[in-house]
């Protein structure tokens, strides 16, 4: 059997520069943010995922945010083009390494513009937030690369938040973590649907590991109601990263080895 791996970067020391889109600036500690990652990283090893480890890319303040540069699914890879310009070298930085793991990659390009955050599969299904990052363009595009594959694209108009996956995450094959008050709960009438507790709009982007959840520190209510629904969950203090619209999910790309 595959096993679960993921591309982590570190965090850059330009990192207190980062694009912010939906949250005022605030002051970011560039090395505690560090120290958080770091631990981010160990409990992802800590999980059983194998992970590469990508350096620190010194002139890229969001480079840490790896989520947004490539899908990677069973079949290929994909190399986005984020819709923030300054990201966009990003992906020039990763290539080499997704080129080692998959033998086809496929490229977006201009002028559709897609962040990783945007994308989330469940199964051969494929959601993809229209958002200020992703287009119709994008998603018109990732629909005929991954058409011959079997899997199908639905675009998902976004509302009040950066990405899609800030707004609704996968729990398992059948059951979803999401925010109704930002994204649509129609799109996923096919699923299962756990809101996130009122007074915790931000707690619906977690991380799917094999046995257990991942998700920040500080939601204690929705965490409550993932454990009281039967997910082992386990939290890691990501305080700063959120300081530049980063969650969970955006610190890794997870894909079978």
């Amino acid at each position: 059997m595959n096993s679960l791996r993921a591309f982590c970067r570190a965090v850059s020391p330009a990192f207190a520069n980062c694009e912010l889109s939906f949250i005022g600036r605030e002051p970011i500690n560039v090395a505690l943010a560090q120290q958080q990652h770091m631990a981010y990283v160990g409990a992802l090893i800590e999980a059983g995922v194998d992970v590469i480890a990508l350096p620190a890319l010194p002139e890229l303040a969001d480079s840490v945010f790896v989520e947004d540069t490539v899908l990677l699914f069973d079949e290929l890879a994909v190399l986005t083009r984020p819709g923030a310009a300054s990201r966009r070298m990003e992906v020039q930085a990763i290539a080499s390494a997704v080129h080692h793991c998959r033998e086809t990659v496929a490229d977006i390009v201009a002028p559709g513009t897609l962040d990783g955050g945007d994308v989330l599969r469940i199964g051969k299904r494929v959601f993809v937030g229209l958002s200020k990052r992703s287009n119709q363009a994008a998603i018109d595009q990732l629909a005929s690369i991954l058409k011959p594959f079997g899997y199908t694209v639905t675009a998902v108009p976004m509302q009040e938040c950066l990405h899609l996956k800030s707004a609704v995450t996968a729990l398992s094959d059948d059951t979803v973590l999401i925010n109704p008050e930002w994204v649509q709960a129609a799109y996923f009438k096919d699923y299962q649907q756990l809101n996130v507790a009122s007074s915790e709009p931000h707690a619906a982007n977690v991380v799917r590991l094999p046995e257990a959840i991942l998700m920040p520190t500080g939601f204690p209510q929705t965490q409550d109601l993932l454990v009281a629904r039967g997910f082992s969950v386990l939290t890691v203090d990501v305080s700063e990263l959120q300081k530049a619209e980063g969650a969970v999910t955006c610190c890794s790309v997870l894909f079978n080895g």
